[in-house]
């Protein structure tokens, strides 16, 4: 929208989104996720920090960091941080060689890939660690209802009670 609405002042914007969610892999999710602030990550800090280019164990090193900042930088909280790592460790998993595997199923790949954002969104939007525990135990359906935070109430009531009688 602010897209089209900047055309039609005069102004072009550049696309910050592109489909994030038809990804394969977490690379690909974040390639095509928020790509203005993606690529101020990487080519401020990720590059500098030497990239890829100094071996394997430099370069998880590096995604952690980078990806543990763009947790701080979404906020101060310890559940930004942890979400910004989760997202550097699955980079890194990646980088080590699961990308193989999952180009060579693409359903598997976009499979995973929404699994993980799954398990991610609900660490970014928890307010504490505890939270993100009870609610990850309740997504894997050992938790009942009243373990989940009350934003998660969104959800039909229906869908809860079916969750709480499991």
């Amino acid at each position: 929208m602010a897209i089209g609405m900047g055309r039609m002042f005069g102004f072009h914007f550049r696309e910050n989104f592109d489909y994030p969610y038809v990804a394969r892999s977490i690379g690909e999710f974040w390639r095509r996720w928020h790509i203005s602030l993606s690529t101020w990550f990487r080519d401020y800090l990720y590059i500098p920090l030497g990239g890829n280019r100094n071996g394997k164990f430099r370069t998880v090193g590096n995604l952690l960091l980078v990806m543990g900042l763009c947790g701080l930088w979404h906020g101060a909280n310890w559940t930004f941080v942890c979400w910004g790592l989760f997202h550097g460790i699955l980079l890194a998993g990646e980088y080590l060689g699961l990308a193989t595997v999952l180009a060579a199923v693409p359903a598997i790949g976009r499979a995973y890939t929404l699994i993980m954002l799954t398990f991610g969104w609900a660490i970014f939007r928890s307010e504490n660690l505890a939270q993100v525990s009870n609610l990850w135990a309740a997504m894997a359906g050992a938790g009942s209802a009243t373990d989940i935070p009350p934003w998660y109430d969104l959800l039909p009531n229906d869908v809860l009670a079916a969750n709480s009688s499991a």
